[in-house]
């Protein structure tokens, strides 16, 4: 089966962000002044194919905690669906 996953992969609420913290402030400087907080991650698509939809999940599992994601700095969350 085809699958395709929507990943996100997004900084520790605990850690600083200095590129969310830039936009913040830039905002300001547009008179856009209703934005409190900025966060700034990654969004990945990844096209797979796998016996299961448990198998495809596994497999998008590993490569997030393998490759795509810093566990340290960063968590991830994704989305599976097939094609």
């Amino acid at each position: 089966m085809k699958f395709v996953a929507e990943i996100d992969i997004m900084p520790h609420k605990e850690l600083l962000d200095p590129q969310g913290k830039a936009v913040a402030n830039n905002l300001k400087n547009i008179d856009i002044h209703e934005v409190s907080d900025v966060r700034i991650g990654k969004h990945i698509t990844i096209s797979l194919e796998a016996e299961t939809e448990d198998a495809a999940r596994e497999i998008v599992d590993n490569a997030c905690r393998k490759l795509l994601a810093n566990l340290i700095m960063e968590s991830f969350s994704f989305e599976l669906k097939s094609e």
